[in-house]
C-alpha cells in the first residue's frame, strides 16, 4: 500500500489546497492508499510526496493541477 504526505505552509493559507488534493486522492484512490497525511510547514512550502518520493513542489513545478497530481499518485500505486 501507499502513503502520501501533503506538506503545506500554514501562514500562507495553503490548507484549502492541501485538503482539496487530499479529498481527490481519497475519493479516487482511497482503497489503494494506506494514508494521505497533511503535514504543516512554513516559508511557502507546498509539496506532495508518495512513499517518501517527492512528486510535486510548488517552488520547482509552479501551479498544481489536482487531476495531474491524482494521476501521478495513481502511477505509483
Amino acid at each position: 500500500m501507499t502513503d502520501v504526505v501533503i506538506e503545506y505552509c500554514v501562514p500562507c493559507g495553503f490548507l484549502d489546497r492541501a485538503e482539496a488534493i487530499q479529498h481527490a486522492l481519497l475519493t479516487s484512490l482511497g482503497e489503494d492508499l494506506d494514508a494521505v497525511t497533511l503535514e504543516t510547514g512554513e516559508k511557502g512550502v507546498f509539496r506532495v510526496r508518495v512513499d517518501g518520493e517527492q512528486i510535486y513542489d510548488k517552488d520547482a513545478d509552479g501551479d498544481y493541477d489536482v487531476d495531474e497530481l491524482v494521476a501521478a499518485v495513481r502511477d505509483r500505486v
